[in-house]
């Protein structure tokens, strides 16, 4: 009778954890959803005030492009440090990486995160050039410019380039980041992503609502594109974890070098 009901109030504390492991993974899905909705509903709202010209937002923007242009041109290091962070993160340079890893997925036989990276950093450039049609923003003309962009100025592709390409090597590799150092990882990453907005407005090629409008809708593309892969994975019949546990968690020896 012993073993008997020993056995059951195992078998309810493991229904009991698989329970709780549902809901955690409920709340946390609801929670990446609830974030993708505000991001999507605050970009809408950006980019309708960019748009109609709001005062306020057009009175905000030429502020803050005036006082870090004057602080730009009084200091050179700063500039420079400025160009080196907007050329280190330019499209082009993305493109490389991106195609560096997506190589070597393939070359591990992980075609499916391989399809993702691909799939998700040309779709987020392809986006960004359609919106900065629609929109026709012209960019920042300020006195003795520290430097020169072309093109048009909503959103900001190096912004937008930057939060999506961290986000997916991301995405890609925390399965083969240590625990501890995960937090770590995604604060570097986060780091990086402000800094290449500021930067760019810094050297008086984008507008504060540039960066703006350029990160939020980079958040919902990769929120979106994340969600599409765990969908092709429950298709599969494949086990989908939290987003915390990287897209591919199971695939971490082949990740590794």
């Amino acid at each position: 009778m012993t073993g008997i009901r020993s056995r059951r109030t195992g078998g309810t504390r493991a229904d009991r954890r698989e329970q709780a492991g549902r809901r955690r993974f409920a709340g946390r899905a609801l929670l990446v959803f609830l974030i993708g909705v505000v991001a999507a509903a605050l970009f809408v709202a950006v980019l309708l005030l960019v748009a109609a010209q709001a005062e306020f937002v057009i009175r905000t923007d030429h502020s803050v492009a005036a006082d870090l242009h004057h602080y730009a041109i009084r200091h050179s290091a700063f500039t420079r440090l400025m160009r080196w962070i907007s050329d280190a993160h330019k499209t082009v340079v993305w493109f490389v990486v991106m195609a560096l890893v997506a190589g070597w997925l393939v070359l591990r036989r992980l075609h499916r995160l391989a399809i993702f990276v691909v799939v998700t950093v040309l779709g987020s450039s392809l986006l960004n050039n359609v919106v900065k049609l629609l929109v026709n923003r012209a960019r920042p003309h300020l006195s003795d410019p520290v430097a020169v962009a072309g093109g048009k100025s909503f959103p900001s592709g190096h912004a937008q380039a930057a939060i999506v390409g961290y986000g997916v090597l991301l995405a890609v590799f925390l399965p083969i980041i240590p625990r501890r150092w995960r937090g770590l990882a995604a604060g570097a990453a986060a780091l990086m992503v402000l800094l290449v907005g500021f930067a760019r407005i810094s050297l008086g090629v984008h507008y504060l609502s540039d960066v703006i409008g350029a990160f939020l809708i980079g958040l919902v593309w990769l929120i979106g594109m994340a969600s599409a892969f765990r969908t092709w994975r429950r298709e599969e019949g494949k086990p989908v974890h939290d987003l915390d546990e990287g897209l591919e968690p199971e695939n971490r020896e082949r990740l590794k070098p």
